[in-house]
């Protein structure tokens, strides 16, 4: 079958709404914004692949990060700007650890669809339809407000195309300058939560000593006094991706500007569906949600469909089994794709699999559930031969308390006091930086360990 920017709506598409009033409305929406101006370049999605696949060989290593849905009432440059920060921080901690360098990918800037287990709600003897993001409906449990709206597709497009703007700023203004993110950290490792990470901030200080005594000051540096940063979001509302694809007309390929990265979910990832048909015919690097239900000849399919010419940096594996799971289901599918050598970059999700409901109500996750599950992700992918490439996880700047546990010792007790999450419980900044360091040690013993077996091998 030929592929076409619209070949995916022939295909089974699923958690797609199908119940809006209007679909000619829709469709109005839908050919006005691809109208629209990209969000991003075909340059930059280029970059980004290639930059991808300096992970799949080993040499860099992927921080993947932000909301679990973005919202339109939470929409304010300070929460950008603090989500933006906590990420810079998270990768300088990361590159020393790992010695390499750290790919950065926000999940901003267009994350708002989410899949739902249902279609419909219940409370107070009422029953609706599910909340499905703030670009199809509303938040607010009433008839009126969960009636999918295509007018929140126009909304969503100027919301990202402002954040993008703000991040763009952010990132090549002077705001990511190393030294003001090292002073960010040394601000974090003096709180009671960051302390223990002290001794790692101190050995970063003393790097970053030595590049100052050696010339590399930031003035007129841009590795120093700059950053790239990339924007991804699932690939679920296959109508609005479609509207902002776009032919390149430098290469004459197809992509998707409404993100430099998009992802099919684990509920989407079907070989013969449509978000696997969509995807196969842009040249984004395109994530794939793996699962426990995801066998390793399906996995094998869906690379053959997606990236049939082998090319390093076009896939990312995200796997998200939950800290019980993954050391039963990660270790075959690594086995295999490493057997038929194909080229992806293995990262972990170790949130959606640790997902549980406090006694109060509120879903919330662990936080030692999710640092365990990083932990197995390291250990398998090193004793499998595959270098462990990148971390996917839903966090925020702001001081929530939505995960329990960490330094703050967030209990369930707690959770009401900042519970503001449009859908699953983020980490905030503090938990982010906590897992960040934790990373950056685990990594630093890694290397090390390698260095000492290489220096002692005959």
């Amino acid at each position: 079958m030929m592929w076409t920017p619209d070949s995916w709506r022939v295909k089974p598409a699923k958690h797609i709404p199908d119940d809006y009033p209007d679909p000619e409305a829709l469709a109005a929406v839908e050919q006005e914004l691809s109208r629209f101006p990209p969000l991003v370049f075909a340059g930059e999605v280029r970059t980004l692949r290639r930059r991808l696949a300096d992970v799949s060989a080993g040499k860099a290593f992927l921080l993947q990060g932000g909301d679990c849905a973005e919202s339109f009432k939470e929409f304010h440059p300070n929460n950008i700007r603090d989500t933006f920060r906590v990420l810079l921080q998270m990768s300088v901690a990361l590159t020393y650890g790992a010695a390499m360098p750290v790919v950065k990918v926000g999940r901003i800037a267009g994350q708002f669809a989410k899949p739902r287990s249902s279609p419909t709600e219940d409370s107070g003897g009422v029953t609706l339809p599910s909340y499905r993001g703030d670009n199809i409906n509303g938040m607010a449990f009433d008839e009126t407000s969960r009636v999918p709206d295509p007018r929140r597709l126009q909304q969503a497009y100027g919301q990202a195309a402002a954040t993008l703007n703000l991040l763009r700023a952010l990132a090549k203004g002077g705001y990511a300058d190393l030294r003001n993110v090292h002073r960010w950290m040394l601000e974090f490792t003096n709180e009671p939560q960051g302390v223990r990470f002290r001794a790692l901030a101190d050995r970063i200080s003393e790097a970053m000593a030595f590049m100052e005594a050696c010339g590399i000051t930031g003035s007129g540096d841009e590795s120093v006094s700059e950053t790239e940063f990339y924007t991804s979001h699932e690939g679920l509302l296959l109508g609005y991706e479609q509207a902002m694809t776009r032919e390149d007309s430098t290469s004459g390929d197809w992509y998707d500007t409404s993100a430099h990265m998009i992802w099919i979910g684990d509920r989407t990832r079907q070989p013969d569906g449509a978000h696997v048909e969509f995807c196969r015919g842009v040249q984004n690097p395109i994530g794939i949600k793996c699962g426990p239900t995801l066998e390793p000849d399906d996995l094998i399919a869906l690379i053959d469909i997606l990236n049939p010419d082998n090319k390093a940096g076009r896939l990312v594996l995200i796997s998200r089994f939950g800290a019980n799971k993954v050391g039963d289901g990660l270790p075959r599918l690594i086995r295999r794709v490493e057997e038929e050598g194909r080229h992806v970059v293995w990262s972990s999700d170790p949130m959606h699999g640790n997902t549980q409901k406090a006694q109060s109500g509120y879903k919330t996750r662990a936080f030692d559930n999710i640092a365990a599950e990083i932990t197995q992700f390291f250990d398998i992918c090193r004793s499998e031969g595959a270098h462990p490439g990148g971390v996917h996880f839903e966090m925020t700047g702001q001081d929530v308390t939505e995960c329990i546990g960490g330094g703050q010792a967030i209990s369930e007790e707690n959770l009401s006091l900042r519970y503001h999450t449009h859908c699953d419980p983020r980490l905030n900044a503090s938990q982010s930086l906590e897992l960040a360091f934790i990373l950056a040690e685990k990594l630093r013993e890694d290397r090390q360990s390698a260095e000492i077996g290489s220096s002692t091998a005959p």
